[in-house]
């Protein structure tokens, strides 16, 4: 789910991986997965030594990447993050990832594991993560990585992480995402590419097809049966087939191709599904997602 990538001005040799946002959208997992891949990890530092621990690690023969874990349990210094990131990122290369998940998946992760939210049990797990988005909206707006979680299970967060931030000798396969949106709900972060497929014809104003999604083999048929939409289809597969090569061969390991119409649930749905299949055909792995067809 990923995003703004800054110029880093500290030293190259040298990472530092912060790991935040909203609780119960996985950063104890992605945490455990920048270990595995090496990096010195450390949950929940205190703000106030994380200039501390930025100096060790840049000086460091021994540390060569570093993660940190810093959330909401911080408190109320949480607001002097953005502060702090300006003077450590003259130090060494730092980046900020910032996981989030839509509210209901939150709400059922809670629910399924059964654990309080760390704001407390005085209030509502939605009310708690309302309340946990106003306190780290700043924050998110310093990421250089965000990440949607909600259609990630803990397996397939791992390999995005991997994806991203992994060091391997050979060039990893590429993984690609291939999401939905509706322009109304804003254009996805984390798209690397956005096709705009508002020209073709919308079932919305089909009765019968108003209620129902992308997904849906009538909604699809009708959509995939105007010419505009079949030339549409094999130009876009053509330019991605012709595209995907370069971008393995520059290193690229994660790719997100965005499709969006006016509200999420037709044309964007199914344009998305379309070519994942012919990506998936081509022997490419793809992910197919969704974001706001329950909205």
């Amino acid at each position: 789910m990923a995003v703004k990538h800054a110029q880093q001005p500290g030293n190259p040799s040298k990472e530092l991986v912060i790991v935040t946002g909203i609780s119960g959208a996985g950063k104890a997992s992605a945490l455990k997965t920048f270990e595995d891949l090496g990096f010195h990890c450390v949950d929940n530092l205190p703000l106030e030594l994380l200039p501390d621990f930025a100096r060790l690690v840049s000086s460091s023969s021994e540390v060569g990447r570093a993660a940190i874990v810093v959330d909401v349990r911080e408190g109320a210094t949480l607001d002097r993050l953005p502060e702090i990131l300006k003077r450590i990122k003259n130090l060494l290369s730092t980046r900020v990832v910032y996981l989030d998940a839509q509210d209901a998946v939150l709400v059922r992760r809670y629910s399924e594991t059964r654990r309080p939210h760390p704001l407390g049990r005085s209030e509502t797990v939605s009310r708690s993560i309302v309340e946990e988005r106003q306190l780290l909206d700043s924050i998110r707006n310093v990421a250089d990585t965000l990440i949607d979680t909600s259609d990630f299970n803990v397996h397939e967060l791992r390999a995005h992480i991997q994806a991203r931030f992994g060091r391997q000798e050979e060039p990893p396969r590429l993984l690609i995402s291939c999401l939905s949106f509706g322009f109304k709900n804003g254009v996805p972060l984390d798209a690397d590419l956005v096709f705009d497929v508002r020209f073709l014809p919308n079932p919305h104003f089909v009765p019968a097809f108003r209620k129902k999604t992308g997904r849906d083999p009538k909604v699809s048929a009708y959509v995939c049966g105007f010419p505009q939409t079949t030339e549409f289809l094999d130009r876009t597969t053509k330019l991605l087939l012709y595209l995907l090569p370069h971008y393995v061969k520059e290193g690229k390991s994660y790719l997100t191709v965005a499709f969006g119409c006016t509200g999420g649930q037709h044309r964007s749905v199914a344009m998305a599904e379309k070519i994942g299949r012919r990506l998936k055909k081509a022997g490419y792995e793809v992910k197919t997602l969704h974001r706001d067809i329950g909205k």
